[in-house]
C-alpha cells in the first residue's frame, strides 16, 4: 500500500513516474538493458539527457544565454562551487541569511577567502521572517547576492526574488518546479533534485553564460561550470538513472498542465493546511504568514509531549515522515508537487481527530 509520504527529501515521487520506470527497468527502449546499464556515451542516453535538458528549459522558460548543467554533490556542493566559479580570493560577496541552509552557504563562502557581507540575518525572529528589500543595501562591488528562496527546515519562503543590481544566486532546491520562476532575474540557480525534480543524485545548475569561464585555478573539473557545459555535463559519468527519472518527472509536470497548474494546486494545498493549523487552537505554525512556505510546513502541538504519539498514530494512518528536522524538533509536512490534495486532506482530517481526542 502506498502511503502519503511527507518527507522533506528524498521526497515523494509521482506514482506514474515510478510505474513507468518500473515497466522500463529491465528493458529500456527495447535495448534489453536497464537505463542503468547503458553507456552514458551511447546515442540513446545522450538523447535521454538532451531531452531532459530541453524539458527543463521549456518548463522554466530558460533564456538561450543560460547553460543547464546536471552535476553531482547536491546543493551542499554548490555552496562551495558557486564562489569557486564566480569569484577570486578577496572579492566581496553578499548573502541574506534566513535559516540553516543560508548559514551553511555563508560558511562555505567564508572558507574561500572572500569578504562575505551578510546583509540581513533573521536571527532576531528565530528565522521566521524574510528581510524586506528596503532593509539592506547591496554593495556596488559585490560579485553576487545569494539567497535561499525556501528554507526547507524552517519553512520560510521569499514571495519574490530580492531586489538587487548585482547578479542573484539562489538555492532553489525546495522551490524549483513548484511554480513559474523568473530565471532571467537570476545569474545562477542551483537545486538538488530530491524535492520536486526526481531522486537524489543530481543537482541542476542554471547559469548565465557571462558567469562561466572564470573558475579559479584548482577548481575540480566536475564543478567547473564552463568545463561541464562544454562536455554537456558528461565530463565524468553522470548519475544516469537520476537524469532519466528527472526526464520522466518533467514529462509528468507537463502532463499536469505545466507550472501554472502546479502553482494553483500547490497554493491550494498550502492554504488548506495552514488554515487547519491556525484555526485549530491545538497546532501552531511559527512562521510569519507572509513568509510561509508552500512546500514545507512546520508545526508544533500545544503539548509537545504528545508529539511521539502523534507520529506513531499518523504513521499507522498511512501518513509518514512528519517528524521535524533533528536540529529543531517539532513536526513538519513537506507537500511537494507529487503530494496530492487528497494526501493533505487526509493529514488535516487526522490532525482534527487527534486534537479532538487529545486536546
Amino acid at each position: 500500500m502506498r502511503v502519503y509520504n511527507f518527507a522533506s527529501g528524498p521526497a515523494m515521487l509521482p506514482l506514474e513516474v515510478l510505474q513507468q520506470a518500473q515497466a522500463e527497468l529491465t528493458d529500456w527502449q527495447g535495448s534489453g538493458m536497464s537505463v542503468m546499464e547503458v553507456s552514458h556515451r551511447g546515442q540513446a542516453f545522450v538523447a535521454c539527457a538532451a531531452r531532459a535538458e530541453a524539458g527543463l528549459r521549456r518548463l522554466l522558460a530558460v533564456p538561450d544565454d543560460y547553460r543547464v548543467l546536471f552535476l553531482q554533490g547536491g546543493a551542499t556542493g554548490q555552496f562551495a562551487a558557486v564562489p569557486l566559479n564566480l569569484t577570486a580570493p578577496g572579492d566581496r560577496v553578499a548573502y541574506l541569511n534566513t535559516g540553516q541552509w543560508s548559514t551553511r552557504a555563508i560558511k562555505a563562502a567564508r572558507g574561500q577567502g572572500l569578504a562575505v557581507e551578510v546583509l540581513a540575518d533573521q536571527a532576531s525572529s528565530r528565522y521566521t521572517t524574510v528581510p524586506a528589500d528596503d532593509s539592506y543595501t547591496v554593495p556596488d562591488d559585490a560579485v553576487y547576492l545569494h539567497y535561499t528562496p525556501n528554507e526547507t527546515i524552517g519553512g520560510v519562503e521569499f514571495a519574490r526574488p530580492p531586489a538587487s543590481d548585482r547578479p542573484l544566486v539562489a538555492d532553489f532546491s525546495s522551490t524549483i518546479l513548484s511554480r513559474p520562476i523568473e530565471v532571467s532575474r537570476h545569474g545562477l540557480i542551483y537545486a538538488g533534485a530530491q524535492k520536486n525534480l526526481g531522486p537524489a543524485g543530481v543537482v541542476v545548475v542554471i547559469v548565465r553564460d557571462d558567469l562561466t569561464g572564470h573558475a579559479r585555478p584548482g577548481t575540480p573539473e566536475v564543478w567547473d561550470y564552463a568545463a561541464m557545459a562544454k562536455a554537456d555535463s558528461m565530463l565524468n559519468t553522470p548519475p544516469t538513472f537520476a537524469v532519466y527519472l528527472l526526464g520522466l518527472v518533467l514529462d509528468w509536470v507537463e502532463a499536469q498542465g505545466g507550472l501554472e497548474a502546479l502553482a494553483r494546486r500547490n497554493q491550494a494545498k498550502a492554504v488548506a493546511l495552514y488554515r487547519a493549523i491556525d484555526d485549530s487552537g491545538f497546532y501552531r505554525n511559527p512562521v510569519d504568514p507572509p513568509a510561509r512556505s508552500w512546500m514545507n510546513v512546520p508545526f508544533t502541538l500545544a503539548d509537545p509531549d504528545l508529539e511521539s504519539a502523534f507520529l506513531v498514530e499518523a504513521e499507522a494512518a498511512g501518513l509518514t515522515n512528519l517528524q521535524g528536522h533533528r536540529s529543531v524538533g517539532g513536526l513538519r509536512a513537506s507537500i511537494y508537487n507529487a503530494m496530492p490534495l487528497a494526501g493533505v486532506e487526509a493529514l488535516i482530517d487526522f490532525m482534527a481527530d487527534f486534537a479532538a481526542r487529545r486536546g
